[in-house]
């Protein structure tokens, strides 16, 4: 039976448009956590940039002439790297300059945009969405480190959404993967070198429930798989969950009260503990269906039986 554990408010953004799509919180040097707001509305083409102070609940606002799908800090100090529509650049904060470093990403298609991605071990893997959630053309790339070209490893995306990568003892790597869409975890072999993954394993399956996963870490121990679950009905709670990574087995629940579409996790650290951070989202919701989730859009907190972090290392660029 696995363990169910209530997360609480932990911060609530200053504005709708900030409530709509929370994405991507992420773990900066200096202690606060970095978030995207996607999309600032259902007919928004901008996004912004958020770095928020738990200490002090101050949320820096950045706002983009995009909709982000990731965004990392970088060894520069206040530079993220950004992905946003079908461009990769370098975001100032200080400045408020957008540097392109890669454009013209999955111009091979129509109606996509770049969505999650990744940063390990120097490298970055990122992935697109198509824009009406219906066809297998959105890619799943890889930018190798110090490449200014990324490799296409698949092209059959529909949404490509949370992804996590573990090394085996003998150095192999498996991605995991998530196209919301197929309503699966999939474990891939990657090939870094040849910039290939195959022999895919399905780690989670979701087919059966009404919910589509979206963003996705994995433990400091490469044995679980925390996953945010997207639920698109009308639900007094939205739900985290921990799975075994090698038998798909479900082992915690989190639960989000008046908030069912939970996007994204990352671990963090307080007071020697270390906790859960769920972003939420309105994403369309009508209005009656608003009016029963008061706290969409909003990020919340939850303890955690796990003793360390997870790897949330910073984007090369020197």
């Amino acid at each position: 039976m696995p363990q169910s554990i209530d997360a609480q408010v932990l911060f609530t953004p200053s504005s709708e448009e900030l409530r709509f799509l929370p994405e991507g919180p992420y773990r900066c040097p200096d202690g606060r956590i970095s978030w995207v707001a996607i999309q600032h509305g259902a007919n928004a083409h901008t996004g912004s940039l958020n770095i928020l102070d738990l200490a002090t609940d101050n949320n820096e606002n950045f706002p983009l002439a995009g909709r982000p799908g990731f965004a990392f800090p970088t060894t520069r100090d206040g530079v993220f790297i950004i992905g946003q529509e079908r461009t990769v650049g370098l975001f100032d904060t200080r400045t408020q300059a957008f540097d392109s470093i890669l454009a013209g990403v999955d111009q091979q298609v129509d109606g996509t945009i770049i969505n999650d991605g990744l940063v390990y071990d120097g490298h970055l893997i990122f992935g697109c969405k198509d824009l009406k959630f219906t066809d297998k053309k959105a890619g799943l790339y890889l930018l190798r480190a110090g490449e200014s070209q990324p490799v296409l490893l698949s092209g059959e995306q529909i949404c490509s959404n949370g992804k996590a990568i573990s090394r085996a003892a003998d150095g192999s790597l498996t991605l995991y993967d998530i196209c919301s869409c197929s309503k699966q975890v999939l474990a891939w072999q990657l090939d870094i070198e040849q910039g290939t993954i195959r022999s895919p394993r399905v780690a989670v399956d979701l087919t059966a429930e009404p919910v589509f996963p979206d963003g996705m870490i994995m433990t400091a121990d490469g044995s679980g798989l925390i996953v945010a679950l997207y639920d698109p009905r009308e639900s007094d709670h939205g739900q985290a969950r921990l799975y075994d990574s090698q038998t798909g087995e479900l082992k915690t629940i989190w639960r989000c009260a008046g908030s069912p579409r939970v996007t994204c996790p990352q671990l963090i650290e307080r007071a020697g503990r270390i906790e859960l951070l769920l972003t939420t989202a309105d994403e369309g919701m009508s209005p009656e269906l608003r009016a029963k989730s008061p706290h969409a859009g909003c990020l919340f907190i939850a303890p955690t039986e796990l003793t360390a972090l997870n790897d949330a290392p910073l984007y090369s660029i020197d």
